[in-house]
């Protein structure tokens, strides 16, 4: 997916998990994974947001003619956005992206990361997963781990870039076909250099969303 032709500017809204997204997020991880976790799965991490940390991204679709909104600057050194956009008038909200993951004795532990379809090829899943890293610093954790598909060679080039390892495998993981996983980890989330090198690399999606024309507003809860 590329740059509409007419060079209208994208929006995508980045907001914590609610309990009332959770039919949507059902929905779209069906069309994301073939073994998907039952909605019950979601209320539960839902209710743990000391431990658990949820996100969706959500398409934002102004009325006709809606005027550009002012904009201010982010806060925090690892924000992930140089800019807010302050609320205007919309049509509707349809999700396109989700992620989650756990947080326990200094650990963080991604569960998911999905985008719809037609929005992949954005970078929107690497927003969704620098955004992650970024609340597992602000919480602490000194590493962050995961596990990916043997096949999944796209997910494990974002990892990859991010400097993640593997570190070992989970023989027969998934319950749909029996693959194995790679089990993945970060270098210390703690260590000034990786700190460094986490802020190059959200320069670089910064910049290739402003070539895409995509403007990411993040919103508390």
């Amino acid at each position: 997916m590329s740059a509409p032709a007419d060079g209208t500017e994208r929006i995508y809204v980045l907001a914590p998990m609610e309990s009332d997204d959770v039919p949507e997020v059902s929905q779209l991880e069906r069309r994301c994974f073939s073994n998907p976790w039952p909605e019950s799965a979601y209320y539960r991490e839902l209710r743990e947001p000391e431990r658990n940390y949820y996100i969706v991204l959500r398409q934002e679709l102004a009325t006709a003619g809606e005027p550009e909104a002012e904009r201010e600057d982010a806060r925090g050194p690892l924000a992930l956005l140089p800019r807010l956009r302050r609320p205007v008038r919309l049509a509707t909200r349809p999700l396109v992206g989700f992620a989650g993951m756990w947080t326990l004795y200094g650990e963080a532990h991604v569960t998911t990361i999905g985008v719809a379809p037609e929005h992949r090829g954005l970078g929107l899943g690497e927003v969704l997963f620098l955004t992650l890293v970024s609340e597992a610093i602000r919480r602490n954790a000194e590493f962050l781990t995961l596990e990916v598909r043997v096949s999944n060679r796209a997910a494990q080039s974002l990892y990859e870039k991010y400097g993640l390892t593997r570190q070992g495998v989970r023989p027969r993981y998934y319950s749909d076909n029996a693959e194995d996983a790679y089990i993945m980890t970060s270098p210390s989330l703690r260590d000034p250099a990786y700190r460094q090198h986490l802020l190059e690399l959200k320069r670089r999606l910064v910049e290739r969303l402003a070539r895409e024309r995509i403007d990411i507003v993040e919103r508390s809860a």
